[in-house]
């Protein structure tokens, strides 16, 4: 697929597409992408087509169904629409809307892209070496294209901002996790180090607040944790059987030390010894002390991401709207966004706003940093947050 261009159409597809350009991952992040409201960083609405192979559980399933199951951030009615007029396609083709779908198709969907907002701290670069970089990682950020996120990504705006690129993550942290994040400069150096993290060579450690007196010996939670990746939220095995039972859990270790208490909070150093998805934030809940800031851990009962079709922390922190129709949206935020310079989509669901339906802008990240990580020979520092500052 090219960078950019007038994507092909069909003698019988809509005028509107004939001046339509398009950006696919070829068109790098670029600085004027991005505009700055209200401590919030947004990214301009873009062209962009998803590609993806039918899965097999996808087969058998009219192309409408098919989206309107699996991705709920749009309603049926504009599956119906983009399927009429093209933007979605099978094997490259124009469908009807009762086509039933077989396994491994390719289908695409080309759509007006808009990213949800983040926080507008910046990326630091704390260290740029011959091959490795480090730097500071703001919370609700993502560290590499994901879901609906491409720009704004610790990644894209490296790249956008500082012209860094290509960079290879050496390890993750959580969207909603700040602090110390370690990109390798070549794919050579960064076998290197996952095979180090492999080995267990290498160590992080991590500070959070939690609720309530944490205990003032060292606490090892030695649980297994199984992780339901349609629901994006992570269980820890009791008795050796898993909360959801679908799902085998996998070992995961972490030893918890508590640096000080104000009698409501705690402040714990935090060490993982495995490294598994939301491993620290589930281990402290198991401990009886999560993130007091952590809406997905704080309790057992929360709302079905699935559901809602919206991802997981969202679901949990009610930061989450159901999709509403173009009548129902926020008409001032509506004429502000248009204020800006940015094409405006006659099909497009989340036009005139710049954020996505859904998503408000009051999400922050969860009191959970990365502060250190070190290997044989060498150990890099980030400094602490302002809220790792008890009273």
């Amino acid at each position: 697929m090219s960078g950019s261009g007038k994507r092909k159409r069909d003698d019988g597809e809509e005028a509107e597409m004939e001046a339509i350009v398009w950006q696919t991952p070829a068109n790098p992040p670029e600085p004027h992408d991005y505009i700055f409201r209200n401590g919030r960083r947004y990214v301009r609405p873009y062209y962009f087509e998803f590609i993806s192979h039918a899965k097999k559980r996808w087969a058998g399933k009219t192309i409408v169904d098919l989206f309107a199951e699996e991705f709920k951030g749009r309603s049926y009615d504009y599956y119906v629409s983009a399927v009429k007029c093209g933007r979605i396609r099978v094997d490259d083709k124009m469908v009807h809307t009762s086509y039933v779908v077989q396994s491994s198709q390719k289908i695409s969907h080309f759509l007006h892209r808009h990213e949800p907002p983040v926080l507008a701290g910046d990326v630091l670069v704390l260290q740029n070496e011959a091959d490795i970089l480090t730097v500071y990682k703001p919370a609700s950020v993502p560290v590499h294209p994901c879901g609906q996120y491409r720009k704004n990504t610790v990644v894209g705006i490296l790249q956008a901002e500082h012209g860094l690129a290509p960079l290879y993550p050496v390890h993750r942290l959580d969207r909603l996790v700040s602090g110390l994040l370690i990109f390798a400069k070549s794919a050579d150096k960064a076998d290197f180090l996952r095979q180090q993290v492999e080995a267990g060579l290498l160590q992080k450690e991590y500070i959070a607040k939690v609720i309530g007196v944490f205990p003032e010996k060292e606490v090892v939670i030695d649980a297994n944790i199984c992780y339901n990746a349609r629901e994006g939220r992570s269980f820890v095995e009791i008795n050796d059987s898993c909360i959801d039972k679908a799902f085998k859990g996998k070992t995961a270790c972490t030893k918890f030390t508590r640096i000080n208490t104000n009698g409501k909070y705690s402040l714990v150093l935090c060490k993982p010894v495995t490294g598994r998805t939301h491993q620290i934030r589930v281990h402290l809940q198991c401990a009886g002390h999560p993130i007091a800031n952590d809406m997905l851990y704080r309790s057992e009962d929360v709302p079905s991401r699935s559901a809602n079709g919206v991802g997981a922390d969202r679901a949990a922190s009610g930061t989450c709207k159901p999709p509403m129709s173009n009548s129902h949206k926020d008409d001032s935020f509506a004429e502000d966004s248009a204020s800006e310079e940015f094409s405006i989509d006659p099909m497009c669901t989340n036009c005139p706003n710049l954020p996505p339906m859904g998503y408000d802008e009051d999400e922050e990240g969860i009191w959970l940093h990365c502060v250190r990580y070190s290997g044989p020979g060498w150990s890099y520092e980030c400094p602490y947050p302002d809220w790792a500052h008890l009273c």
